[in-house]
């Protein structure tokens, strides 16, 4: 239904956690190298328990390689700090590609300048820096589910 792209995550267990929500969501997980962890790493399957084997997983060398296997897709979101538009006022469809950067260092300011329009935000108290990848994976995924629960549903 929906794709949850990780840009360069670094934190196994975040990405085995992301992992297995996309397998109870019926959502594709795209990896985009490079990874600071070995996908074979005990932690990852760990995080995803006995669902690794179920995820429909895509695996790519760069972002620019990701791009160029999807050019001409305008279906993009891509979530991070340095926006306004809150997660909420998005309206996501079926088959939109739901972006998260690295924990460390988030997307490329060169990607979200690209794509401004499409930059969404969770909102977050003054005292707050950022979130959990995987909780704020959690939390836009859900949204984007709750707009579209009647082809959820299936």
């Amino acid at each position: 239904m929906f794709n949850i792209v990780l840009v360069n995550p670094q934190i196994p267990p975040n990405t085995g956690t992301i992992g297995r929500l996309c397998v109870n969501i019926g959502a594709t997980l795209h990896l985009i190298e490079p990874l600071g962890f070995c996908i074979d790493d005990k932690e990852v399957k760990r995080a995803g328990l006995d669902y690794w084997h179920k995820l429909d997983l895509k695996l790519y060398k760069s972002l620019d390689d990701f791009f160029e296997v999807h050019n001409g897709e305008d279906n993009f979101y891509f979530a991070t700090t340095k926006s306004e538009q809150l997660y909420f006022d998005a309206s996501f469809a079926p088959g939109d590609f739901l972006f998260f950067g690295s924990e460390v260092s988030g997307i490329d300011e060169s990607v979200l300048d690209a794509y401004k329009e499409k930059c969404i935000t969770i909102p977050m108290g003054k005292e707050g820096r950022s979130l959990n990848l995987a909780i704020s994976v959690g939390i836009v995924t859900y949204e984007a589910i709750r707009q579209n629960f009647e082809s959820f549903k299936g």
